[in-house]
């Protein structure tokens, strides 16, 4: 074992092509396989407050590797009250190199893992097999949080010699479930395995989202693509399982949904780096959606901070209902009426996911319940896209939300109902499983009609007549009793708009 001293000296740093990154000084091994047939080296070092986002440690691999590991700790002080601690975040870069875009890519486990391993036949869960080829590798260190007196840490990296495995050919879920035709389907769009920092397999998510009555999930572990392989044998006829990935910025999470199988997307930039764009359209052009993840959550870098240009939806509702959430849904509201104003063409619809990580997260509260031709791919990001699609908490909770004009003019969720500014419009909402829970319909102007409570059965239909003149638009949201006073009650279901006006 060799052990050396590595903490940040300026005369070992140069900068990458990432932003807001430096590279410490190699970390060597002998150019032969040992008699043992294992070398191992330590490296300590200290990162200081001010950290640049991402710290790289260049390892110079031999050939004849079968297998690199790499085992971290770091100091965990106490800090005086308000003040964040130490966190640090690991991953993987192959003699590909560091530089955004990810071709040398070969895994993050964030601070989910204390070690982990690649091969070419298999890998610690958020890594990717291959093959380990001779030159310059990298091990990731994100400093999430250094605490006032820095982050001292220690990493051991041990190289295995001996002949390379076969690296499998990997195989991915069908983009296609049996599917009812055109009908209403349930989702759960953000979940994570252990192939981040959640802690169920592909296979006890996929039994959970079944449990739930969902329809479709989509994969999306934190900065990482190593999952994708092992939800093939999770689909089924009654599961769409879709691929993805949560893009972990320091400036807000987004979720790619659905993107083409073995998709990677870079997450190593800023708002200021003004990156965000690029990485957008390389979602689209994998074929997913652009959802921005909660965008009020108060975690550190969790608060979303790159606008919505780019943005195909919003995940207004993450996990069980919070003020956070609350906040985004009166944000998007905000948008909603700025829409109105120019081309409400160009409106971003809502979505809601459960986020879900270990036990006891709920999968599947709460559920996107979406308008689709079929149960596809396509056909389920079509609907979300156009906003035909509500958001309820659970699979009991079911409603139907449509406006109909004077002359049989009718319009559904995410639709434009077309008639004359003072033509009278019927708005109806029909409701099962949601006991004790009130209807709210929500214009440009905000609340203008709220229900009765409706009864323990959770059943009731629920009419409002207004004009397009009064209201631009009207969603709906039913809400569970209010806890105090004039405050409104957690969310059980809210849907996308309907538009009104020729």
């Amino acid at each position: 074992m060799c052990e050396d001293d590595h903490g940040i000296g300026r005369r070992a740093l140069f900068v990458t092509g990432a932003a807001a990154a430096l590279t410490l000084g190699s970390v060597s091994f002998a150019s032969g396989a040992p008699a043992a047939g294992q070398e191992t080296r330590t490296v300590r070092g200290t990162l200081p407050t001010g950290s640049p986002d991402f710290v790289y440690v260049p390892v110079e691999v031999p050939s004849g590797v079968q297998e690199l590991h790499v085992a971290y700790t770091y100091e965990k002080p106490a800090v005086p009250a308000g003040t964040p601690g130490n966190a640090l975040d690991i991953g993987l870069f192959d003699e590909r190199g560091t530089e955004l875009g990810g071709k040398g890519f070969r895994g993050w486990s964030g601070g989910a893992r204390t070690e982990f391993f690649v091969r070419a036949d298999d890998a610690t869960p958020g890594y990717v097999p291959g093959p380990v080829r001779p030159g310059t590798w990298h091990i990731a260190l994100g400093p999430y949080t250094v605490a006032p007196g820095g982050l001292p840490y220690e990493i051991t990296v041990t190289l295995t010699y001996g002949e390379q495995g076969r690296t499998p050919r990997p195989g991915y879920p069908p983009a296609r479930a049996k599917g009812r035709g055109r009908a209403w389907y349930r989702g759960d769009c953000h979940l994570h395995s252990w192939h981040s920092d959640g802690r169920r397999t592909p296979a006890e998510i996929a039994a959970l989202a079944r449990a739930a009555g969902l329809d479709f999930i989509n994969s999306s572990d934190h900065n990482t693509h190593s999952a994708h392989p092992h939800w093939a044998d999770q689909a089924g006829d009654d599961l769409l399982i879709m691929l993805g990935e949560e893009v972990t910025t320091r400036n807000g999470h987004v979720v790619a949904l659905g993107t083409d199988p073995g998709t990677f997307v870079d997450w190593r930039y800023r708002a200021r780096d003004n990156r965000f764009g690029r990485y957008a359209r390389e979602i689209r052009r994998a074929g997913g959606l652009v959802v921005p993840a909660h965008p009020h959550a108060t975690c550190v870098g969790c608060n979303w901070k790159f606008g919505f240009g780019e943005a195909d939806a919003i995940e207004v509702w993450n996990g069980a209902y919070t003020p956070d959430d609350e906040v985004a849904l009166a944000d998007w509201d905000s948008m909603l009426v700025a829409s109105v104003r120019g081309d409400a063409r160009s409106w971003i619809p809502a979505m809601g996911n459960s986020d879900a990580h270990r036990d006891p997260d709920p999968v599947g509260t709460p559920q996107t319940v979406v308008l689709a031709d079929d149960l596809t791919r396509e056909a389920v990001q079509e609907g979300i896209r156009a906003g035909r699609s509500y958001v309820a908490e659970s699979k009991s909770v079911s409603l139907s939300f449509s406006a109909a004009g004077p002359k049989g003019e009718h319009a559904g969720i995410g639709g434009r109902l077309r008639v004359a500014g003072d033509a009278p419009v019927t708005v109806r909402l029909e409701v099962t499983g949601a006991p004790r829970c009130s209807a709210r319909f929500v214009t440009d102007q905000g609340v203008l009609f709220t229900s009765a409570v409706l009864p323990v059965s959770g059943s009731g239909t629920v009419e409002w007549r207004t004009t397009a003149q009064y209201a631009a638009y009207v969603r709906a949201e039913l809400r569970h009793e209010a806890a105090l006073g004039p405050l409104p009650g957690p969310l059980a279901a809210f849907t996308n708009p309907i538009f009104l006006g020729a």
